[in-house]
């Protein structure tokens, strides 16, 4: 398979469903080792040129999926990472951390639940203490759970998706900005899902919209420092998260509904995060990023 930069269809450039039936909802989030097709995080296709040479990144959630590819990314355009992920993610955190350093560049493992404000800091810290510094930082992990509409959702699941995906950008920001030089860059997360929610993801298209909102707000504040702070925001990519969440029929068929007939993979959205990093995007602040295959998210 060519590089990013070879000209392909991409309906053709990936599989299509249908998948194998499988599930890893007993180990949510999901290991990419488990995988069936293994998702593409750039191991053979993604080629750096140096863009974040010398930088310094946090991506969280960076042991799989979307994380491990804008890890990979970032390591073969020259920026050493740390990354966060659950300790039960381990095998897969080592494997991404053995790719990065593979790259020539320097990957800090920092295992540990960001839903607790202690780690966020202690996350931070790690990186300002192996680092010296933080040039970019990636908001990415989320939690996830498939419900059958609201009167499914438990203040637990609640509780435990808002401390994920919105307190924990709240605190590893607070933590951050006095350690991000000017021209640093803050990459959140969010989704498609954030536009056009679906009830069975109720808390988490929730904490998506209010990611969007969030970002939008902090691109303002985070300015007076010469800070910048985007959104990406993916449609269905095949990460863990999908069979960790989902029904093995849901899974079977997932991102068959995309205009392009198929889910993304985690390399066709290293690029926007690379860009968002980079200095070539000094006047992008408070923007967002779709990347939907073609599906309409407005």
């Amino acid at each position: 398979m060519a590089d990013q930069r070879g000209q392909q269809d991409p309906t053709t450039k990936y599989p299509q469903p249908q998948y194998p039936e499988q599930t890893q909802m007993d180990q949510h989030p999901g290991l990419d080792s488990e995988m069936q097709p293994k998702p593409d995080y750039g191991y053979e296709t993604y080629k750096g040129s140096g863009r974040l040479e010398g930088k310094r990144a946090v991506i969280t959630g960076g042991d799989s999926g979307i994380g491990r590819a804008v890890a990979l990314a970032f390591a073969r355009e020259g920026a050493d990472v740390l990354i966060s992920y659950l300790e039960n993610e381990e095998s897969d955190a080592t494997e991404t951390a053995s790719v990065v350093e593979e790259s020539g560049k320097r990957c800090v493992k920092a295992p540990g639940d960001i839903s607790e404000e202690a780690t966020c800091q202690a996350v931070i810290q790690k990186a300002v203490d192996e680092f010296g510094g933080i040039d970019i930082l990636v908001n990415n992990a989320a939690h996830q759970r498939t419900v059958s509409g609201v009167m499914d959702v438990s203040s637990e699941l609640l509780d435990r998706t808002f401390k994920t995906n919105i307190y924990a950008m709240f605190w590893l920001v607070k933590a951050a900005i006095p350690h991000m030089p000017a021209g640093g860059s803050i990459i959140n997360v969010g989704s498609a899902q954030a536009y056009k929610p679906s009830p069975t993801l109720l808390p988490y298209s929730a904490t998506k919209g209010a990611i969007v909102t969030f970002t939008e707000g902090l691109a303002q504040d985070v300015i007076q420092y010469g800070l910048r702070a985007n959104v990406v925001a993916p449609g269905p990519v095949w990460t863990p998260i999908i069979p960790a969440s989902m029904e093995p029929e849901t899974v079977s068929q997932f991102g068959g509904q995309s205009p392009t007939g198929r889910p993304g993979q985690p390399v066709e959205l290293a690029p926007a995060f690379v860009f968002l990093a980079s200095d070539e995007a000094s006047y992008v602040n408070g923007s967002s990023i779709d990347i939907t295959g073609g599906q309409p998210v407005g």
